[in-house]
């Protein structure tokens, strides 16, 4: 990229020759364009899976299944808003899952 000697402006090409929009000046010679980009590598976003870890809280709770006294859970509203929200519970020792409506 070339800059014109008098006022700074970019220089822009007409024809064959590079000029300046600005100030009319245009260069004699062939002007050399080089263009470069530097590209960084992207880092990799880590992924949770299920089975690496638990990120639900734990809740003193006895499974129904095995009979475990200790069990992650989480709550959502399935329901109307009106009515009472829904705890899911999946047990730490067998993984069986059930829910609780409020």
């Amino acid at each position: 990229m070339e800059f014109c000697p008098k006022c700074g402006t970019i220089l822009v090409q007409k024809t064959k020759r590079f000029a300046c929009t600005k100030c009319g000046y245009a260069s004699k010679e062939k002007v050399k364009i080089i263009s470069s980009e530097k590209v960084e590598d992207k880092t990799k976003i880590g992924v949770l899976h299920e089975k690496d870890s638990n990120v639900w809280p734990i809740e003193t709770e006895t499974c129904p299944k095995c009979g475990h006294n200790k069990a992650y859970f989480h709550s959502s509203q399935t329901r109307s808003s009106d009515e009472a929200e829904t705890r899911f519970f999946r047990c730490v020792k067998c993984s069986h899952n059930w829910r609780e409506y409020n």
